[in-house]
C-alpha cells in the first residue's frame, strides 16, 4: 500500500552523524541529570529518554520526504524538537508554580546545544 510504501521511503532518507549527534544531544539537553542549563536542572523532573532521539530523527526524516528532500538538516531536528520532546519532558512544581512551559525550556535547550562539527 503507499502508507507502507511511505514508511519505506522515510526510512531510506539519510541524516548524517552530525545531525544524529545533533539531535542526541538535543534530547540529552532536556534531562536535568545531563542537561547543563539551570533551567532544566531547575523545572524539569524527568526528560526525553533515549528513544526520543531516534523519534526525532525518524520525524525529520518524514518531514524531509514531504518537503522533496533527500536528507535530514539540523533544521528539521529544531522544527520538530517541540512536538517530538514536548510530552516525553515532565516539568516539577517549581515549574508549574513559575508558570514555566515545557516549549520555552526546549526553546532555551535548541538556543544553547551546539552543533556538532562536520
Amino acid at each position: 500500500t503507499e502508507v507502507v510504501s511511505f514508511q519505506q521511503l522515510v526510512s531510506r532518507v539519510p541524516a548524517s552523524a552530525h545531525v544524529i549527534q545533533y539531535a542526541v544531544a538535543l534530547t540529552r539537553s532536556s534531562r536535568p541529570d545531563d542537561a547543563g542549563l539551570d533551567s532544566i536542572k531547575n523545572y524539569v523532573s524527568w526528560g526525553a529518554g533515549p528513544r526520543a532521539s531516534q523519534y526525532l530523527i525518524m520525524a525529520a526524516k518524514a518531514s524531509a520526504a514531504l518537503q522533496g528532500r533527500f536528507a535530514v538538516t539540523t533544521e528539521d531536528i529544531k522544527a520538530l524538537a517541540q512536538p517530538v520532546l514536548g510530552h516525553r519532558m515532565v516539568l516539577n512544581y517549581r515549574a508549574e508554580a513559575e508558570r514555566i512551559k515545557t516549549a520555552d525550556l526546549i526553546e532555551e535547550s535548541i538556543k544553547h546545544t551546539e552543533m556538532p562539527r562536520h
